[in-house]
């Protein structure tokens, strides 16, 4: 079995967003509770770092968004993070310190962790992107099956029941996902991989290794 877990995939440290994978085992776990988490952590953030826009949305000082990116709340924007022209975030989103949401890019339902690039006409919704993680251009992450049946993580023999509808893509710190890719629905893709260019991905590409195609996953050389 490959290494799946929240303690498989992410450093903690690297989230403003920490405490909402507390009692969790996987990370889609933590889906159903990120709109109230962000509620909640937002009315605890210093008023020195942090403003409030309205309804729900806190954004970093630091941070620079276009005055054409639409926000929605609940939302959090971490210091020196970029949201770029036309972004288009519907709510329920963490975006984390450093990190890059570019043109044309809608997020829903996610955190990005520190230092992620979302970078050019991304779709990211119901998903967790960890640190340093980038999502190429047109690359876009599959929340809902076309049969509208929940969703199921699967990892070679063995099924993992989400009970989610709604599920798009956990990656790892460090993956690297090429170019018009679509992860699909229960996609998990393990620390320091790479996707290659125009793939359709489902199920879990363990840590360390480069997916060619559903036939060929090879193991990174160092």
């Amino acid at each position: 079995m490959s290494d799946i877990k929240i303690k498989d995939l992410y450093d903690l440290n690297e989230t403003i967003a920490a405490e909402v994978f507390e009692g969790c085992e996987y990370p889609w776990e933590v889906l159903p509770k990120i709109g109230d988490f962000i509620i909640k952590l937002g009315n605890t953030l210093p008023a020195d770092k942090f403003e409030k826009r309205g309804d729900d949305i806190w954004v970093a000082k630091s941070a620079k968004v276009a005055p054409t990116a639409d926000l929605n709340g609940p939302l959090i924007i971490d210091e020196d993070a970029e949201i770029r022209h036309c972004a288009f975030i519907r709510g329920k989103a963490i975006v984390g310190k450093g990190a890059v949401v570019g043109n044309s890019t809608e997020l829903k339902n996610v955190i990005l962790f520190n230092k992620v690039q979302v970078p050019h006409y991304n779709y990211v919704g119901d998903s967790i992107l960890g640190f340093k993680s980038h999502m190429g251009a047109g690359s876009i992450t599959s929340n809902v099956k076309s049969d509208k049946t929940l969703v199921v993580v699967k990892d070679g023999n063995e099924k993992f029941e989400t009970g989610l509808k709604k599920f798009g893509a956990m990656l790892g710190d460090n993956v690297e996902v090429g170019c018009n890719s679509v992860l699909n629905p229960g996609t998990v893709i393990g620390r320091c991989s790479n996707v290659y260019p125009t793939s359709c991905v489902r199920g879990v590409i363990p840590a360390g290794h480069i997916y060619k195609n559903k036939t060929e996953i090879v193991m990174k050389k160092c």
